[in-house]
């Protein structure tokens, strides 16, 4: 029986879906089936089973899995580590070394979203286990995943998103791993949506990401929210146009003193029209899951805290 959680994307790379909360096509996790097997992003700690049972089906069994990369540590990346460290004994974690310390003890990671999310914390993520910290290897602003038979994944510091955001390179495929570093692509109207969420959003950081990117030529990007995306120029230029926009669009409603929820109404009524996926003949089951996982008012609250870090004393 096929598992429709799985996708194959060629060369040995298959897209998993990690169905966050129970919802499909939000958040995606890749195996590369290479001589040494990797997982990237493994989604949320509830996602665990799912993805355990894809790797089951395409044949990795628990000793078999080499590595398990996450571009950052927000928890629908990351939040599976700890499972997934229990559950294959013999892979190693790789996590940008600003991350690392929040894997090994999640403590202030898992606080500081129950405060954000609330009585929905349980219901999206599950608890972030601790992995031990001699299973974790932290890199630098750039480092290099061995998957065997001289093929490599390679990692390019990318911050703007998150302090501890990389990019992830795949040598034999040109397959770039890019996180939330471009945003949000909505696979079923092909619309592009920026990720700004407090508190380390930084958008000249985020624009210097998407350039360090087009400078990699990757053939391919790899969105972890949703799926592969061949048009590498035009989608770095839309993740581009995008940020700038949402970000003038926040400055010009805290220049008129506006609260979060006007600047929010604003962002709406300017934005609207450019998202096939809110626009007037919306599904209103695919915005419900796209505003759960990147809610307009996240991304703008992540834009006034930059603006009001940012601010002259």
């Amino acid at each position: 029986m096929p598992n429709t959680t799985i996708r194959a994307l060629g060369s040995d790379v298959y897209e998993i879906d990690t169905r966050m909360a129970g919802y499909t096509g939000i958040t995606a996790g890749y195996l590369i089936a290479s001589d040494r097997p990797c997982l990237v992003e493994p989604g949320t700690a509830g996602s665990a089973s799912v993805v355990r049972d894809a790797l089951t089906h395409l044949g990795v069994g628990a000793a078999d899995l080499a590595t398990v990369v996450v571009t950052h540590i927000h928890l629908d990346h990351a939040g599976g580590v700890g499972d997934m460290a229990d559950l294959y004994p013999e892979a190693e974690i790789v996590v940008h070394e600003k991350g690392a310390p929040h894997l090994a003890d999640p403590t202030r990671l898992t606080r500081s979203a129950r405060m954000v999310y609330g009585a929905r914390f349980d219901d999206l993520f599950g608890d972030l286990k601790p992995t031990d910290a001699v299973r974790i290897r932290a890199v630098g602003d750039d480092g290099a995943v061995d998957l065997g038979g001289g093929r490599e994944l390679t990692s390019h510091y990318s911050p703007g998103h998150a302090r501890h955001h990389v990019g992830l390179l795949d040598s034999a495929t040109g397959d770039l791993y890019v996180g939330d570093a471009a945003g949000l692509y909505i696979p079923d109207t092909g619309d592009m949506r920026p990720a700004t969420p407090p508190p380390d959003f930084d958008l000249d950081m985020a624009l210097a990401s998407l350039e360090k990117f087009r400078a990699l030529r990757p053939q391919r990007l790899l969105f972890a929210h949703f799926g592969p995306v061949m048009d590498v120029p035009e989608t770095l230029d839309r993740a581009a146009e995008e940020l700038r926009l949402w970000v003038e669009t926040v400055q010009e409603a805290h220049a008129a003193g506006m609260d979060l929820d006007h600047a929010v109404a604003l962002v709406q009524e300017r934005t609207r029209d450019r998202y096939i996926a809110y626009g007037p003949d919306a599904d209103p089951a695919l915005v419900e899951k796209y505003e759960m996982l990147n809610g307009t008012e996240g991304n703008v609250s992540g834009i006034l805290h930059a603006l009001n870090r940012n601010r002259p004393s």
